[in-house]
C-alpha cells in the first residue's frame, strides 16, 4: 500500500515540473495559434489528468501522466492569455490614429522634469470624424510638458482613479529591435500594454480637462502616489534626486525618480537588487508582521480565549505575516521578487501549518509554477532567473549553524554567514550576469557587505516607517545620501566592472551549472568540474571578419543614425544616434552591443552636429576616450577630447580593408546654412569596388552630384541612404553611379518626416535593388563577402509579442 505522502510527492513534483515546462514551451512559439487550438490542448490536458487520477496509486505510471497533463495545461493556459491580449492591442488600422477620448488613470504615474507617463484605461475613444476606435487593454500615455511652457510648474498632477477628456495620438505598441540592450518591446507586451499614446495640447489641440475623481477604483495605487509625492514633496529640495528616488523606491516601489547617473553607481557596485523591493526586504517584513500578529493574537487570547481554540496562535501569526507581507508586496508594485517570495512564503507556512514537510527543492519549484500562474511572461525578465537561481542556491546551502551563546558570539557568526553567503551568491549569479547583461561588478562583494545590513536593517526600516512619521523620512535621506557617495566612490575603482562579449546560450548554461557546482556543499571532486564548465564560456570570444573583409552593423535607433564597422581587428562607431528620452541611443544601443562584441573602437566618426547623428557622442567620449575622434565640425562644445576634421583623401588601413573620407572636400567646407550642415557631412568609404560600403550621413543631391563629378568610377555594394531616405537625397544619377548591391535606411517608425521618401522607394523599386529599412527590418547587418544580402533582425528573431515582419 503506497502512502498518501508518496503519492502527493510522486504527483505533485511531476506536476509542478509539467508547468513549468508547458509554459516555457508556449514562450517559444514564434506565432500564435487560433484560440480553439489552445482549447483543443487544454482538453486533451484535462482528459489525461482524469485518466492519471483515476489509476491511482496502482502503478508509477500516472506521475508521468501528470506531469504531461500540466505542461499541456500550462500550454494553453499561457497560449489562450496572450491570444485574449493581442485582441486588446490596437488594431494596425488605428496605428497613429488621433482621438478625441475620455481615460481614467489606474496605476502610480511616473512623474519627470519634462512631464509625466501613466497608465490608463479608455472608457470612449471617437476620431475627429466621429469613428469609435476600439481598444480595450491598458494604455500607456505621456503627457509632456507644453512647448514654452514654465517648467518650473512641474509635469500635470494625474492621480489614479481620476477621469479626463482630451485628445490623443495612439500607436500599437512598438520598440527599437536590437540583438542587444533595452527590449521595450518584450517590456510593453509583459505590462500589458495595448497601446501607447502622447496627450495632446497644444495649437489646433483643445488641453484636457478632468471630469471626476473616483479614488474608491484604484486604493492601492492611490495610496501610493500619495506616499511618493508626499516623499519627493519633503525630500527633493533638501537632499537631492537620487536620495529621494532610493527612499520612493525602497517605500513604493517606484525606481523612475533615481538619476541615470546614480543608475551607473548601483548597477556598477551590484546593489541594484536592494533598489527594488527584493525578497530580502518582503521576508524581512514578513518575520517583523508574523512576530507583531502573535504578540497581537496572544493578547487578543487573553481577553477572549475562545478565539485561540478557533484560530491557534501559530495559525493567524502565519497567516497574518504572509497577507500583511502580501499587502506589502502589492503596495509596493509586485515585481518579480516580491511574487516569489511571498508565494515562497505562503508554500513554507501552508506546509507547516499542515504537518507535511517537503524538500526545498519541491518549494523551490511551486514559488516558479505558482509565479508563472500569476505571470507566465515573467521569465522575460533577467530578475525573474537571478532571484530563483539565488533561492535555490541559498536553499542548497542548507540550513544556518546553531546561533552561539554570547551576544559578541551571535554578532560575529551572523557577519561571518552574511558574508559568507554574499560571496557565494556572487559567485554563482556571475554567469548569469554576464549573460544577461555583459558584465558583472567586482567590487559587489564589498558594496553589499556594506549596503545590504545598510539597507535591509536600517534605511528600508527607516523609510517605511516614514509613512506614519514623516519625520523619519529625513533621517533615512541622510542615510541615502551616505551611501550613494560610497556607491559613486566604489564605482570609481580600478576594474570595479568586468565585461565579457555575449556567449552562446549553451556556452551559458554549462557555465551557470558551473558556477553552481563550485559553491554547492560537495566534495571537492565535484565541485572542480565547475571550474571546467565555467571556462568555455569565460575563454569565448565572437566571431570577427576575416583578414580583408568587413562587416557593417545599423543598429535601429530610431529617426536618427548610428552604423558599427567591423574588420578582422578594429571597429569604427560612425555616428552616435539620436536622443532617447531620457538618455540617448548610444548608452541604450550602442553600448550594449558593442559589449556584446567584445569591441572597443578604434575609431569615432560623428558625419555632422545635427542631434540625430551626434546625441551620443558625450556618452562614447566617456565610455571611449583613447578612441580616434573624427568630425566635420568644431566638436569642442559637445566632448573635450581631440577630433580631427574629416575632409576628403584622409584614410587608412585596417586588416587588408581600407577607410577614406571622401566628403566634404576641405575641413572649412561649408558653414551650416539655415537647415543646417547638412552639406558638410562626412562621407566615408568602407572597401573598394562591389564590396565596399558607403556611409553618407546626411548628403544631399548636390553633394552627391559633386561626388559623381570627383569619383567618377565610385562603387558601392551596401549604400547607407542619406538623410534617413529624404527625397533631398539618393538621387537617380547617384543609384545608377553607385550601382549598390543593397541600400539601407536609418529612419524611425511612422516619423513625423514620412521618411523614405516615396519617390526614393520608387527609385530604388525601379532598378530591383535589394532594400531595408530599420523601422521595419530592426537592426541590419551587411557583410562585404555577401554583398547583395541584408539581415534584418526583425526576421531573425520572431516571437509573437513582437512584429516579425516588415509593414
Amino acid at each position: 500500500m503506497v502512502s498518501r505522502g508518496c503519492v502527493a510527492r510522486r504527483l505533485w513534483v511531476p506536476a509542478l515540473l509539467g508547468w513549468v515546462a508547458g509554459t516555457l514551451a508556449q514562450l517559444a512559439q514564434p506565432a500564435l495559434w487560433p484560440l480553439l487550438a489552445y482549447g483543443s490542448v487544454a482538453a486533451v490536458g484535462v482528459v489525461l489528468l482524469a485518466l492519471a487520477i483515476g489509476r491511482g496509486r496502482q502503478s508509477r505510471w500516472p506521475a508521468v501522466a501528470v506531469g504531461c497533463a500540466a505542461a499541456l495545461l500550462a500550454f494553453a493556459s499561457t497560449g489562450g492569455r496572450a491570444v485574449d491580449h493581442t485582441q486588446r492591442v490596437l488594431a494596425r488600422a488605428w496605428d497613429g490614429a488621433t482621438v478625441q477620448a475620455v481615460w481614467r488613470v489606474q496605476d502610480l504615474p511616473a512623474r519627470h522634469a519634462d512631464g509625466v507617463v501613466f497608465d490608463a484605461t479608455l472608457l470612449s475613444a471617437h476620431t475627429p470624424q466621429g469613428d469609435a476606435v476600439p481598444i480595450a487593454g491598458v494604455v500607456r500615455l505621456t503627457w509632456r510638458l507644453a512647448p514654452g511652457g514654465d517648467s518650473r510648474a512641474g509635469p500635470p498632477r494625474v492621480m489614479p482613479g481620476q477621469a479626463w477628456r482630451g485628445w490623443l495620438r495612439l500607436r500599437a505598441p512598438r520598440g527599437l529591435a536590437n540583438p542587444y540592450g533595452f527590449d521595450a518591446e518584450t517590456w510593453l507586451w509583459r505590462e500589458g500594454v495595448a497601446a501607447t499614446g502622447s496627450v495632446l495640447h497644444s495649437g489646433r489641440w483643445a488641453a484636457p480637462h478632468p471630469l471626476h475623481d473616483e479614488q474608491w477604483r484604484h486604493p492601492v495605487a492611490r495610496a501610493r502616489t500619495l506616499v511618493r509625492d508626499a516623499i519627493v514633496e519633503r525630500l527633493a529640495a533638501p537632499h537631492g534626486a537620487a536620495a529621494t528616488g532610493l527612499i520612493a523606491a525602497l517605500v513604493t516601489g517606484d525606481q523612475g525618480a533615481i538619476p541615470a547617473a546614480d543608475w551607473v553607481a548601483i548597477r556598477a557596485t551590484g546593489v541594484a537588487h536592494l533598489v527594488a523591493i527584493s525578497g530580502l526586504h518582503v521576508t524581512m517584513f514578513a518575520v517583523l508582521a508574523t512576530a507583531v500578529v502573535g504578540v497581537v493574537w496572544r493578547a487578543v487570547g487573553r481577553r477572549w480565549p475562545r478565539w485561540l481554540l478557533t484560530c491557534p496562535v501559530p495559525v493567524a501569526a502565519g497567516v497574518g505575516g504572509v497577507g500583511l507581507a502580501l499587502a506589502y508586496a502589492l503596495f509596493a508594485g509586485w515585481g518579480v521578487p516580491a511574487q516569489r517570495t511571498v508565494t515562497m512564503l505562503a508554500v513554507v507556512v501552508a506546509l507547516q501549518l499542515s504537518g507535511r514537510r517537503w524538500l526545498w527543492p519541491a518549494v523551490w519549484l511551486a514559488a516558479m509554477a505558482a509565479a508563472l500562474a500569476i505571470d507566465p511572461w515573467a521569465v522575460l525578465q533577467p530578475g525573474f532567473w537571478l532571484s530563483f537561481v539565488a533561492v535555490g542556491v541559498l536553499f542548497g546551502l542548507g540550513p544556518a549553524p546553531a546561533p552561539e551563546v554570547s551576544m559578541a558570539a551571535r554578532a560575529w557568526q551572523a557577519l561571518r554567514q552574511l558574508l559568507t553567503v554574499q560571496v557565494l551568491i556572487t559567485v554563482a549569479l556571475a554567469p548569469l550576469t554576464l549573460l544577461l547583461f555583459g558584465q558583472v561588478s567586482l567590487v559587489g562583494l564589498v558594496a553589499n557587505a556594506v549596503a545590504i545590513p545598510w539597507v535591509t536593517l536600517v534605511l528600508t526600516p527607516l523609510a517605511l516607517a516614514g509613512v506614519m512619521l514623516p519625520l523619519l523620512w529625513d533621517w533615512a535621506a541622510w542615510l541615502a545620501r551616505a551611501l550613494m557617495v560610497l556607491l559613486h566612490g566604489m564605482a570609481q575603482w580600478p576594474w570595479a566592472v568586468w565585461e565579457r562579449p555575449a556567449v552562446p546560450l549553451p556556452l551559458a548554461a554549462l557555465a551557470c551549472l558551473g558556477a553552481v557546482l563550485l559553491v554547492w556543499r560537495l566534495p571537492w571532486r565535484w565541485r572542480a568540474w565547475g571550474a571546467w564548465l565555467l571556462w568555455p564560456a569565460l575563454a569565448f570570444q565572437p566571431p570577427a571578419p576575416a583578414h580583408g573583409a568587413f562587416e557593417v552593423l545599423l543598429p535601429d535607433v530610431g529617426q536618427g543614425s548610428a552604423a558599427i564597422v567591423r574588420t578582422a581587428r578594429h571597429t569604427l562607431v560612425f555616428d552616435s544616434g539620436p536622443p532617447l528620452g531620457r538618455s540617448d541611443a548610444a548608452e541604450r544601443v550602442l553600448l550594449p552591443w558593442l559589449r556584446a562584441l567584445g569591441a572597443q573602437p578604434t575609431a569615432i566618426v560623428i558625419s555632422h552636429d545635427d542631434s540625430d547623428h551626434a546625441a551620443g557622442m558625450a556618452t562614447l567620449a566617456r565610455r571611449y576616450p583613447g578612441a580616434q575622434w573624427w568630425a566635420s565640425f568644431d566638436a569642442a562644445p559637445r566632448v573635450s577630447i581631440p577630433v580631427q576634421h574629416c575632409a576628403a583623401g584622409a584614410s587608412w588601413e585596417w586588416d587588408g580593408v581600407r577607410f577614406v573620407f571622401l566628403h566634404p572636400p576641405t575641413p572649412e567646407y561649408g558653414a551650416p546654412g539655415p537647415d543646417g550642415d547638412n552639406a558638410r557631412s562626412c562621407v566615408l568609404l568602407v572597401g573598394s569596388g562591389e564590396q565596399a560600403a558607403l556611409l553618407t550621413g546626411d548628403i544631399t543631391q548636390a553633394e552627391e552630384a559633386a561626388l559623381i563629378a570627383a569619383y567618377p568610377h565610385l562603387r558601392a555594394g551596401l549604400l547607407v541612404a542619406a538623410h534617413h531616405g529624404s527625397r533631398t537625397s539618393t538621387s537617380a544619377a547617384w543609384l545608377d553611379r553607385l550601382q549598390p548591391a543593397a541600400v539601407a535606411i536609418q529612419s524611425g517608425w511612422r516619423n513625423r518626416y514620412g521618411h523614405p521618401h516615396p519617390d526614393v522607394v520608387q527609385r530604388l523599386q525601379e532598378r530591383s535593388l535589394t532594400w531595408a529599412n530599420t523601422a521595419t527590418c530592426g537592426a541590419i547587418t551587411w557583410r562585404s563577402e555577401a554583398s547583395a544580402s541584408l539581415s534584418c533582425e526583425r526576421q531573425r528573431v520572431r516571437r509573437y509579442w513582437l512584429t516579425s515582419a516588415p509593414d
